[in-house]
């Protein structure tokens, strides 16, 4: 099960090309579990129900930035020890990742599942939509805790040299939604209920696909049993401590993306109403693709310079950054083009020409779309800095992109610009958060000199 990878000696460049086919798949499968409820549901239950799933999605960012930030600061870590030798000290940590991002996770779920209604008319759901989304969230909150198993081990079963194995855990699970969601919608007539159901049935399985192979099948690191001695629940506190802070610009990068849902559903509803929301939705259904084949990008250079960061070979660090910077830049320009190009054909995946959604969408998806290209360095930039320990700084930029500048875009832009201007909130935010990054670079190389 285990692929021939070895951080330390093998070339860069085919390193790198190993952990991001394999990587890259395993997320667009993983787009592909969170679009196809918004292509079923539109398609089997209407806008308003598009518009319902648009306004419950926050929680699952949540779940997911939980994921990453424990991830990210698990593996993080746990790289550092495997170049030095310490498999041990590594799986302890990677154990104590999954341990309390869990129980994180449960906690949320149950608190959200007590005070449902009233989260959702915090998220901006209408009177109208009220219903449905409750439903939607009622049928997915209490079984978030294995989506983020899987987000969160992906991770560690690639550091432990199988990144085909993680691509099939995302594959099981999204395969898995796809063919429940048709079964309960449109051959049960379950409606927004069995949407949820189908997702959850989905991380379910991608989520103990993850627990098997960790208990089971791994080689350099594995599951260990924490112990529950003062000392050790000390050191346990302080390690989760260190991986949060290196992981936090992670967390903080998906729930920006539920601060632009938030934010412009907000914004949507009182311009535009629930045809707003829906059109707006179907950019946030599309986003995730992007999201996540840049994170793939930036998580097949994380271990490679977190490893050989630890070992003190500063070369092969910069070798796999400029090739991540150098492939996501490729993507972002390639992402930016089909989407305007073939706006209306992405919109016609999720709604019929005869909602009003779909005009809105259609003319705002391209003004969207701009700011892929600047998403493309900031991504691969925030990810540079998480491995190799300055977490702060990645959370310092992530913090302006995904709160500080979002807000300057969604609360300025429209008062200048109409509905243009919710729509080109985004790329500000990217675009300013893309001049920060290079200002702090050149900065940086100044500083050196």
């Amino acid at each position: 099960m285990k692929d021939s990878i070895d951080f330390g000696s093998m070339d860069v460049s085919m390193l790198f090309r190993k952990l991001l086919v394999p990587t890259v798949l395993g997320m667009v499968f993983s787009a592909i579990f969170v679009i196809t409820d918004g292509i079923f549901v539109g398609k089997g239950i209407g806008s308003d129900a598009l518009a319902a799933v648009n306004i419950a999605a926050p929680f699952f960012m949540i779940a997911t930035g939980i994921g990453l930030m424990f991830g990210i600061g698990g593996s993080v870590v746990a790289s550092i020890h495997l170049s030095q030798g310490k498999n041990k000290a590594a799986s302890i940590n990677i154990t104590q990742a999954l341990i309390f991002s869990s129980l994180i996770i449960l906690v949320m779920s149950m608190l959200c599942c007590l005070f449902v209604e009233p989260l959702a008319r915090l998220l901006g759901s209408s009177e109208k939509l009220l219903p449905l989304v409750i439903e939607y969230m009622l049928w997915y909150l209490p079984f978030l805790v294995f989506y983020e198993l899987l987000s969160t081990g992906m991770f560690f079963i690639r550091l432990d040299g199988s990144p085909n194995y993680a691509m099939m855990c995302n594959a099981v699970a999204a395969i898995l939604n796809i063919i429940l969601d048709y079964i309960f919608i449109f051959e049960f007539g379950w409606g927004i209920m069995g949407a949820a159901f189908a997702t959850s049935l989905g991380t379910i399985a991608g989520g103990l696909m993850t627990l098997i192979y960790l208990l089971r099948f791994s080689h350099s690191i594995r599951l260990y049993r924490i112990k529950l001695s003062i000392k050790s629940l000390m050191l346990t506190f302080r390690n989760v401590s260190y991986m949060i802070k290196l992981g936090t610009s992670g967390f903080i990068s998906e729930a920006s993306i539920a601060c632009m849902m938030f934010l412009g559903n907000y914004v949507f509803i009182r311009h535009l109403g629930e045809d707003g929301v829906a059109a707006f939705s179907i950019a946030c259904y599309f986003f995730p693709i992007i999201f996540m084949v840049y994170n793939a990008i930036a998580q097949s250079a994380q271990p490679i310079i977190s490893y050989n960061f630890g070992a003190g070979q500063p070369d092969r660090v910069r070798k796999a950054l400029h090739l991540a910077f150098r492939t996501a830049l490729i993507c972002g320009i390639c992402f930016f083009i089909i989407t305007l190009l073939c706006s209306q054909n992405i919109v016609s995946l999720f709604i019929d020409r005869s909602y009003p959604a779909f005009d809105i969408a259609v003319k705002g998806i391209p003004f969207f779309g701009i700011g892929f290209i600047f998403f493309a360095v900031n991504m691969i930039g925030i990810g540079y800095y998480q491995s190799v320990e300055r977490g702060q700084r990645a959370t310092i930029i992530t913090l302006l992109r995904g709160v500080v500048f979002m807000l300057i875009g969604f609360f300025s832009l429209p008062p200048l610009l109409g509905v243009a201007g919710i729509w080109l909130a985004v790329p500000l935010a990217e675009l300013l958060t893309m001049l920060y990054i290079i200002g702090i670079y050149f900065k940086d190389r100044f500083m050196v000199r």
